[in-house]
């Protein structure tokens, strides 16, 4: 979950230079970068009671399936597809949700926040040594990713 960060902060010299002016803004980054989660596995549950998810009935005993792609809701997130750390992304599903949440996500956000924190700080030059269009991404699996995300300072 690293990459996304190191692939936006040079797409977004805005959203760089608020990190810059006030470091503490690093963990609404990481809530950023946390939405685009590497995972395409999607969730499978059961409902328990009648409910009502986005204006479709789902009665009890029913199974629904969480995707991830639901952090690119445009219903839910005004453009979803940029990266921005005043959006406010707190309700995004890359951890899961409710009683569902993944355990690991506490040590997550923190490894994230720390290199987030590390790169800005120790590599304030960082930026991507190839073209977006040149990366090669990963997505033959249920964790994507990239195969490499050359970079130079």
């Amino acid at each position: 979950m690293i990459w996304p960060g190191t692939v936006e902060f040079p797409r977004r010299p805005d959203q760089l230079a608020l990190i810059k002016a006030d470091p503490s803004r690093t963990s609404a980054a990481v809530r950023s970068c946390s939405a685009i989660t590497p995972l395409w596995t999607p969730a499978g549950r059961i409902a328990s009671a009648d409910t009502e998810i986005g204006g479709t009935l789902v009665r009890a005993g029913e199974g629904v399936l969480l995707t991830t792609y639901a952090n690119r809701d445009p219903a839910v997130f005004e453009e979803p597809a940029t990266f921005d750390l005043d959006r406010g992304a707190r309700h995004h599903v890359a951890f899961g949700f409710g009683p569902h949440q993944c355990l690991g996500q506490n040590l997550a956000r923190a490894e994230l926040w720390i290199v987030s924190d590390t790169l800005l700080r120790r590599i304030p030059t960082l930026r991507l040594a190839t073209s977006l269009d040149d990366l090669a991404v990963k997505d033959d699996a249920s964790i994507y990713g990239l195969y490499e995300l050359p970079v130079t300072w």
